[in-house]
């Protein structure tokens, strides 16, 4: 490939990404509202659908993207690229029509079917980049994550002031013009000559579990790293439900405010962390971003005026610290022959835990909020998380204890 299609195949990867992650940002805001009008029922109600929605998709996605990989590996990156980008603009369109709640869980289903669009575009940019550039096209990937968040759910809370079907199509309009530029534009990044035949055994998503159980001497903090990302779904799918709640929040001040989440983390992730890493080492930034999480947490559960959710939001961003130091620590106690069958073992882990949280979070959010509830908590989410990043706290103590223990036996 030349440099100058290199270079502009790299770029519309970026925006592939970019797009992608802003249509999703999008429709978060006025999904309650939506699923309100589907239902015939109040928020509370809706959030235990939401949750549903969430495991649908999800479940979809972990069974099926390793499949569509392999596809990828052997008919190319472009046509799955395509095809996925087609497939995102039907569904939205789909969604924006929905009838019934049904069509949501049907919808939900096709994108997980469909949404390999981030890990095929992951290995366009490996099969692109020489080992010199490698790192700085990987970094476009979290830039894009985090530029598409910030202004997804800001056009979505905007645009849902005119109906909650209306970020739908503004969604699949952004799909459908990626889709058309990337026809006409994007170039495939696989040979032929090293494209390899599809294999059921390697597209199979439980697979790569098994390679956890070969490293007991990482239990610990694999298990830290489950309960993290869980506890983290306290936010991630209850925050719209909760503020729309407890506060009567509108679509537009959800947007704003996951906008503002989106430009914290970005901050955190992007700079803090190349300040705090060397300054405190992993150890400690595992501790410190433990904790900041399950601070955050608990305010968040207690918090009673709306402006308290943005001013909590900054320690929670702040446990941002402890993901990459956690995974950073994982990877070190495994020999680095191992290392891409790790990451591929700790990817399809966030997927599983992607499963598990929305439905958990949302249940715990309508059992505490409706009508017959025992008794009215709507934190009740956030206290769970908050639970979560405390037993976090002490699975990894636990586990860097062992870890001296093994070392000082092996010194005698």
């Amino acid at each position: 490939m030349k440099k100058s299609t290199k270079k502009a195949a790299i770029g519309f990867i970026f925006i592939t990404l970019l797009i992608d992650i802003t249509g999703w940002g999008i429709i978060i805001p006025v999904v309650p509202k939506l699923i309100e009008e589907l239902i015939h029922s109040d928020i509370s109600e809706a959030a235990k659908y939401g949750g549903w929605l969430g495991f649908a998709y999800a479940s979809t996605q972990f069974i099926f993207s390793p499949v569509v990989g392999n596809l990828s590996d052997k008919y190319g990156r472009r046509p799955i690229i395509l095809i996925s980008l087609f497939a995102f603009a039907v569904d939205y369109i789909f969604l924006a029509l929905a009838p019934t709640i049904s069509w949501l869980f049907v919808g939900r289903v096709i994108a997980g079917l469909t949404g390999a669009s981030i890990s095929t575009a992951s290995a366009y940019i490996a099969d692109i980049s020489t080992d010199e550039d490698r790192a700085k096209n990987f970094g476009m990937i979290g830039a894009a994550f985090g530029l598409g968040f910030i202004i997804g759910p800001v056009i979505g809370g905007v645009l849902g002031e005119y109906g909650a079907r209306i970020p739908f199509y503004a969604a699949a309009g952004l799909c459908m013009v990626n889709f058309i530029y990337g026809y006409f534009i994007l170039p495939e990044s696989l040979d032929k000559a090293k494209r390899r035949p599809f294999s059921w055994k390697r597209a199979n998503p439980i697979g790569s579990f098994k390679f956890l159980g070969k490293h007991p001497e990482i239990s610990g903090l694999i298990v830290a790293l489950i309960l993290v990302n869980i506890g983290a779904h306290a936010v991630q799918s209850n925050w719209s439900f909760f503020t729309m709640y407890k506060f009567d929040w509108t679509e537009r001040m959800v947007g704003i405010s996951l906008g503002v989440l989106g430009l914290v983390v970005g901050l955190v992730q992007g700079g803090l962390i190349r300040w705090t890493t060397p300054k405190f080492g992993e150890e400690k930034n595992i501790y410190y971003g433990l904790t900041f999480y399950a601070i955050g947490l608990l305010l968040f559960a207690f918090a009673n005026k709306g402006w308290m959710m943005f001013v909590f939001l900054i320690p929670y961003c702040l446990g941002g610290i402890c993901g990459p130091a956690l995974q950073s620590v994982i990877s070190k106690n495994v020999p680095s022959n191992e290392q891409g069958e790790l990451q591929g073992a700790l990817t399809s882990l966030v997927s599983a835990t992607s499963i598990i949280g929305p439905p958990m979070m949302t249940n715990l959010f309508y059992y505490f909020t409706h009508e017959e509830a025992p008794f009215q908590f709507s934190g009740a989410p956030f206290f769970l998380g908050f639970i979560l990043m405390a037993i976090s706290v002490v699975m990894v103590y636990f586990a860097f204890q062992r870890n001296r223990d093994k070392q000082l036996k092996n010194q005698r």
